[in-house]
């Protein structure tokens, strides 16, 4: 398999792999094995896909509270994070984080975020220290379009373009925050327009296909490693539900969801390896490891231990 087309069935199997995690997720959490909410990120998997894609294993991420997708890009274990959403010993916090939460400093993942732009003065203060150091790593801070209306997304701007610090922010438009259009909170028609105003790049893209995300990704990968400063990457998805599990979503229009999901990213991967020349049999080997990938995920979750009161009290009190 040529080396781009190895890149693409990779990109294609970690979108699968988000995809699957995510619907078998949910079958947790409706049979109560999952406490708290949960945010699915189907229908937004291209933009973690290529973003982390792009990125070396020393650089890092901030994610949000639809941070599944970002966890599995970076290179998280299914089954361990499936332990972390059932609140297992096992998890990656221990249990500690749950859906919202998961983190891993060894993955270089500085955590998802339960507080909309929450993460983002995280990143830019992990991306000063990069600068101190005078180390090329870069942090991708992972926001929202609702994120768009906080005041901490443009201090975060703000305060990265000054001291032109090595982070790009990755905005995910998927066009509501909650239940609120996009189009009823901003006139412009590209949130990336709102770059210029702090004196850096800001670009849109098709948030739906991998590809051209990874894509968009070089040339800030390039700024940012040079010292040049942050970059505003504007990536317009759709997420294929409510904002939550328990969200029905009956204020998006079903002519607007079946537009969208017709561009379904995992389906739009799997057509660059079909154009590219791979097999339907190769292609299938791939959905099936996934499958299997899964199911052991899902039982490794089940079987895994209950954090210990006692470790607990022994946690806080060293503390």
């Amino acid at each position: 398999m040529p080396v781009e087309t190895a890149s693409i069935a990779a990109m294609y199997e970690t979108a699968l792999t988000i995809r699957r995690f995510e619907q078998r997720a949910i079958e947790q959490y409706r049979l109560g094995n999952i406490r708290g909410y949960l945010h699915p990120y189907l229908g937004e998997e291209a933009v973690a896909v290529g973003a982390v894609a792009a990125l070396r294993p020393s650089d890092y991420i901030v994610s949000t509270h639809r941070g599944h997708g970002h966890a599995i890009a970076k290179g998280h274990e299914p089954r361990l994070m499936m332990a972390e959403l059932l609140g297992k010993a096992t998890g990656y916090c221990r249990g500690r984080g749950g859906s919202m939460h998961v983190s891993s400093l060894a993955l270089r993942n500085l955590g998802a975020n339960g507080v909309v732009a929450g993460g983002m003065p995280l990143a830019v203060g992990a991306a000063f220290a990069i600068h101190l150091r005078g180390d090329s790593d870069v942090v991708v801070s992972f926001c929202s379009d609702g994120a768009a209306a906080n005041g901490a997304l443009h201090e975060s701007f703000n305060l990265a373009a000054i001291y032109h610090l090595p982070v790009i922010f990755v905005l995910e438009n998927n066009n509501y925050a909650v239940s609120t259009p996009i189009r009823d909170t901003a006139l412009v028609e590209n949130l990336s327009e709102r770059a210029a105003g702090y004196g850096m790049p800001g670009v849109t893209v098709d948030g739906n296909d991998a590809l051209v995300v990874r894509a968009a990704m070089e040339k800030p990968l390039q700024r940012a490693r040079a010292g040049e400063g942050p970059t505003l990457i504007e990536c317009k998805t759709y997420r294929q539900g409510g904002h939550h599990v328990n969200d029905p979503g009956l204020y998006m229009p079903k002519d607007e969801l079946e537009r969208w999901r017709a561009r379904d990213p995992v389906g739009i991967l799997r057509q660059h390896l079909v154009d590219a020349g791979v097999a339907e049999a190769e292609i299938a080997q791939i959905d099936q490891r996934i499958e299997v990938l899964m199911d052991e995920a899902v039982q490794f979750a089940i079987d895994s231990p209950e954090p210990a009161v006692a470790d607990f009290l022994a946690e806080i009190s060293a503390a």
